[in-house]
């Protein structure tokens, strides 16, 4: 008797690092529905190994994202798609990109849990006060009777922080984020200043960040001598990993406070009038917010008296 093939299921979630963060709630409740199927993700490569090791997926796609003129690119991501067989696509990227995946599937099509017009479970975002793209996605996925989503589980993310040499309370500081918008930092002084009155309490605070970053933190620790610049050093694992074992977090709406709240560090995310915590503030065990109109106006005694544990 020939054994019938599981159901098959396809998750397109693209980017970016920090909605991918907050989708991963929903794989995981997207994988225990269906806990027979096979699952397939669709993203793109700087996620492969992170969806890879999250026990949800039984296999990664990586998605080329071609070009409207890339036709040979285009067909063969339609004949993948097609020869995958899948029953059910959930799109929680919600893209005009991700609706175009589903124009271009052949009749019949799978049943489509997305905002795209023509979906089988069409998700239509409401309107009025701003809701969490978390609430959205959960909403989204109770249309196809997935049960409401909680808080992520990170736990599968590890990494070996011994060539770090991590004190033994710290506290992780995030002061870069986005190149092109600076609006959305808050003064490299005013994290110099933070840092100085973390040591004062007796924790030493991890200056973390990418590259582009490198300048920016170089000048707090050098304003804030004991501070430990870890620039270009700490992997997407490893930011989880920091994140279960540090005192507390502070950083602007970036991807890595994503991670690192989602991982369990009492967590503090500066924001400008350019981004709307309603909408994207990281979710965790302990997330707080403050929003000015510019970061330029928000003082230090704001952020110390809004840290998680201080009243």
């Amino acid at each position: 008797m020939t054994k019938q093939r599981p159901q098959q299921i396809l998750v397109i979630k693209l980017s970016a690092l920090g909605d991918f963060i907050l989708s991963i709630a929903s794989f995981q409740a997207i994988r225990a529905h269906h806990r027979e199927a096979e699952i397939t993700l669709l993203t793109t490569r700087p996620y492969r190994a992170m969806a890879e090791a999250s026990g949800c997926f039984d296999s990664v796609w990586i998605d080329k994202r071609p070009a409207w003129w890339q036709f040979g690119g285009w067909l063969a991501l339609k004949r993948r798609m097609a020869g995958g067989g899948f029953a059910r696509v959930y799109d929680l990227q919600r893209s005009d990109r991700s609706g175009g995946y589903f124009r271009l599937l052949p009749n019949p099509k799978p049943e489509w849990v997305g905002t795209v017009a023509g979906a089988s479970h069409r998700y239509v975002m409401p309107g009025g006060p701003a809701r969490h793209i978390c609430e959205r996605e959960a909403d989204q996925l109770a249309l196809a009777g997935v049960p409401r989503p909680g808080l992520p589980d990170l736990s599968f993310l590890t990494a070996d922080l011994t060539p770090l040499d991590l004190p033994p309370d710290y506290t992780l500081l995030v002061p870069g984020g986005s190149a092109h918008r600076p609006g959305k930092r808050w003064p490299a002084e005013r994290y110099a200043a933070l840092a100085r009155h973390l040591l004062d309490q007796g924790s030493i605070p991890l200056l973390l960040g990418a590259a582009a970053e490198q300048a920016e933190i170089a000048a707090i620790a050098e304003a804030a001598p004991g501070a430990r610049d870890l620039c270009g050093r700490t992997t997407l694992e490893a930011l989880a990993a920091l994140g279960r074992g540090a005192r507390l977090a502070v950083g602007n709406d970036t991807g890595p406070m994503h991670m690192i709240a989602a991982a369990g560090a009492p967590s503090l995310v500066l924001y400008s009038m350019e981004s709307d915590p309603a909408k994207i503030a990281p979710r965790g065990p302990v997330v707080k917010t403050l929003r000015r109109e510019s970061l330029g106006d928000l003082t230090l005694e704001e952020v110390l008296t809004a840290l998680p544990g201080e009243t």
